[in-house]
Parts: structure tokens; C-alpha cells; sequence
């Protein structure tokens, strides 16, 4: 059965539009916003719920958009199963970030056990993300990747890690990741 959309979802992303409302992926003029609903939309076409899409539209919130506080408002505003994903979605509340390579391994860590929840929006995430930057590459070769915190073989590791980490659930996003990844 297809989850049902209240106005709890419009308010997450009307709520998120307004996060978001000055920033652009990386490299781009494309609004972030572009990614926040396609990670979204990923989530619904994956079976995920209510919870889980307002999750997709919130997951980089906290990391691009006020840390703990913003964690604290999604909580107050859209409830404690919101809040868990996103934080379950988030590599760092901290600022300045710490060093990139760091981070990622302790995402993955935590990866490895998070929630299938959790799991469907990372899925969703990094699928979206890495069909950003095949684009671009398609559109600018080698440079695409001067944007990055790190280079093609980081991002490579990275994302392959993503999949590892999934193993097993949401299989059929997991797969689509792993499809994707290996253009790489």
C-alpha cells in the first residue's frame, strides 16, 4: 500500500525549502532543493513512509543547516521518528567538519547497524548523489571531481562502502546504489 502524504509532509517541505533556501549542490547552480526532493521521491518509490520521505527532505539539515539545533527543531516540529532518521543520516553535527576521510568511516560504522529506516534514506541519498555526478561527468569530464572534499577513488571507496554497509535492506534501492556505483 502507497503511504499516505499529510500536510505533515508539505510542512517538511516547505520547512526544508526554507533550510535550504541559499544553497546549491556543489559546483552547480542547481537548487539544493532539486536533491532534498528527489531523495525524497526515491524514499516513496522504495515503499518507505511518511516518516521515512519527510526523513529524505530533512536528512541534510543538520549537517548543512545549524548542527544540533536543527536536529532539535525537526524533533519539536515533525516528532522523534523524524528526528531518528535524519540523525541516523547525519555524519557530523560538528563545524567546522571534521577531516573528510574520518567522518566517512565513522558513518560507515554506524551504517553497518542503523535502522532500515535509516538505511532506505542513506540509500536514497547516495543514489541521488551519485547520479549527480555521473551527470556532470558526462557534461565535464575529470573536473567534476575538483569540487569534492575528495577525489574519484575517494568517492569510489566511499560509495562501495555505502552499498557493503546496506547489505542486505532495502534491497531493491541497494541494488539500484550498487548499478550506479559501478559506473563509477
Amino acid at each position: 500500500m502507497a503511504p499516505t502524504l499529510s500536510t505533515r509532509f508539505e510542512e517538511a517541505l516547505k520547512f526544508a525549502a526554507q533550510l535550504h533556501a541559499m544553497q546549491t549542490r556543489k559546483g552547480t547552480k542547481i537548487p539544493y532543493l532539486a536533491h532534498l526532493l528527489a531523495v525524497a521521491s526515491l524514499v516513496i518509490t522504495h515503499g518507505g513512509d511518511e516518516d521515512e520521505a519527510i526523513a529524505g527532505l530533512l536528512h541534510d539539515a543538520v549537517e548543512d543547516q545549524g548542527g544540533r539545533p536543527a536536529l532539535e527543531q525537526i524533533r519539536a516540529r515533525f516528532g522523534d521518528g523524524v528526528a531518528t532518521i535524519v540523525e541516523g543520516c547525519t555524519d557530523t553535527d560538528v563545524v567546522p567538519k571534521p577531516p573528510w576521510r574520518e567522518r566517512k568511516e565513522k558513518y560507515l560504522r554506524h551504517l553497518r547497524t542503523a535502522s532500515p529506516s535509516v538505511k532506505l534514506v542513506a540509500a536514497a541519498d547516495k543514489l541521488d548523489n551519485v547520479r549527480a555526478i555521473l551527470r556532470d561527468y558526462q557534461t565535464h569530464g575529470v573536473r567534476v571531481w575538483d569540487r569534492f572534499n575528495a577525489g574519484r577513488e575517494d568517492q569510489q571507496w566511499y560509495y562501495r562502502a555505502c552499498v557493503t554497509a546496506m547489505d542486505g535492506e532495502p534491497t531493491s534501492i541497494v541494488r539500484e546504489l550498487d548499478g550506479a556505483v559501478a559506473q563509477f
